[in-house]
């Protein structure tokens, strides 16, 4: 079950933990609208809730009230191959002989199904088929038999594949990252204690300072009175796989992700995009909200050449039309984008658009939005695309959709050029891709770009030499 989440942890002197992680679960409300959670430990128990929906929809008053103590975790899940209920809401939180542990994980396993096909030999029970409770069954077990950090040494010698973590063990709230780095995180401080979380924004509206990311293997264990932190890097490959697409699509733009901020890598991009095929045209727009960064930089690049040329914005977004919005007709679905987006008419009749979008996925919006464009009086429409074709799917976070559902898995951009009705159309390359994020290849995860993966995937090549990942002391 694909995990595509955002996580929180945070540690503080001598005030509740649960309003301000409910503040950073909000600053990470893009990154999960299935559910929300909290669990919390104030010295003797664990407390938690979990709710379906928005983190506004999860708490109320009375439920943060009754998370007490300050340290604790919180987590929003994306709704994903694993269905939409409630036992897959997390954090995770499980209580066994050696304590009380609370699980939020962002990522996906290859392996889970072995480990816990392994674990129910031994006779553990589960409730889900998720891949956090398989993370929570086998450190529990660990737990049993040594302390913290070496317990947490043994799961990560077992686990493969993405994952980053926030857990708690009794009232020690802690940060993990797995050994390729594939899924953000971040560890910052505030006012008297200190934050783990998937982006900095969830620092930020705290009105915290980043420290540092979270490096790939390392362990950050918070001090539960909020005074400091330990490291351990418990595993060192020297090799990364960091996700190239939460610079292009999922994270926010104003978070600080492996020391670049989105927004500026957002803008890079679009300016290699003009650089590779811009064509001039009176008007840039943007698809909102996710283009908007590219198209600053298109334009900005085109203009930079001498191009005549105009940044403007010819969709306008309707913010009140969510995922759950119900389309049981085809002639509904249509309808569909006419509810998300409005054509500003005396921007776009009788001219030539470059319209920016972040990616292509299964291509019928991009359909879409091109039909709206032109029955709006565009007299020619471009299409660019600020990342490479998606060609393959995302096994470790990203629930992207199969090959057979992938519009350019099987098309060339000159085929999908002629599907969705543009007059011309471009994606941006790989290597323009690696230059703006300033990567070499083998530190990216291109998997969905390249059809080949940074993790054994069964029936998927494989993009690198790696052996299993060499395990280091654990240095204090």
């Amino acid at each position: 079950m694909h995990e595509k989440c955002g996580v929180v942890g945070l540690s503080l002197p001598d005030e509740d933990a649960a309003r301000p992680l409910y503040y950073s679960l909000y600053a990470l409300q893009h990154r999960g609208q299935e559910s929300a959670g909290i669990v919390t430990h104030d010295g003797f128990q664990q407390h938690d809730h979990v709710g379906m929906g928005l983190v506004g929809d999860a708490f109320d008053e009375r439920s943060l009230s009754g998370l007490r103590g300050s340290n604790g975790i919180g987590h929003v899940r994306y709704p994903t191959a694993g269905g939409v209920n409630e036992c897959c809401a997390q954090p995770f939180s499980v209580s066994f002989k050696s304590g009380s542990l609370g699980l939020s994980h962002n990522g996906n396993l290859v392996n889970a199904d072995a480990v816990r096909e392994e674990l129910a030999g031994l006779g553990h029970a589960f409730t889900s088929n998720g891949d956090t409770e398989v993370i929570a069954h086998d450190l529990a077990r660990n737990l049993l038999e040594a302390d913290l950090v070496r317990a947490v040494k043994a799961t990560m010698e077992r686990l493969h594949g993405s994952y980053s973590l926030t857990i708690m063990h009794d009232e020690t709230v802690m940060g993990l990252r797995d050994p390729q780095g594939n899924r953000p995180l971040c560890l910052g401080r505030v006012d008297g204690g200190y934050v783990i979380a998937s982006e900095s924004t969830a620092i930020d509206v705290l009105g915290g300072e980043r420290i540092r990311d979270v490096r790939p293997g390392e362990l950050v264990v918070l001090a539960p009175d909020g005074s400091g932190y330990d490291s351990y890097q418990l595993i060192d490959t020297g090799e990364t796989a960091h996700c190239f697409f939460e610079h292009v699509y999922f994270a926010r733009p104003d978070s600080v992700i492996d020391d670049r901020l989105v927004y500026d890598v957002r803008r890079s991009l679009g300016r290699r995009l003009w650089e590779e095929s811009g064509v001039e045209t009176d008007v840039v727009l943007p698809v909102p909200d996710s283009g908007r960064a590219f198209a600053s930089g298109y334009a900005e690049a085109a203009t930079d050449d001498g191009a005549d040329t105009e940044f403007a914005e010819g969709l306008m977004k309707n913010r009140y039309v969510g995922r759950t919005f119900i389309m049981p007709t085809q002639d509904e679905r249509e309808q569909a984008v006419r509810l998300k987006l409005n054509p500003i008419k005396s921007t776009i009749e009788g001219r030539s658009v470059t319209l920016i979008d972040d990616s292509i996925v299964r291509g019928t919006t991009s359909t879409q939005l091109v039909s709206l464009l032109d029955e709006a009086g565009a007299d020619e429409i471009h299409l660019r695309i600020g990342s490479p074709p998606i060609v393959a799917p995302c096994y470790f976070g990203v629930d992207m959709a199969s090959r057979e559902e992938l519009i350019a898995a099987d098309r060339s951009p000159e085929q999908i050029e002629a599907d969705i009705g543009a007059d011309s159309l471009a994606y941006l390359s790989i290597d323009a891709l690696t230059g703006a994020l300033d990567r070499d290849r083998d530190e990216l995860c291109l998997g969905c770009v390249t059809g080949a993966y940074p993790y054994d995937v069964e029936g998927e090549e494989r993009d690198r030499d790696v052996s299993r990942p060499a395990v280091s002391a654990a240095d204090d």
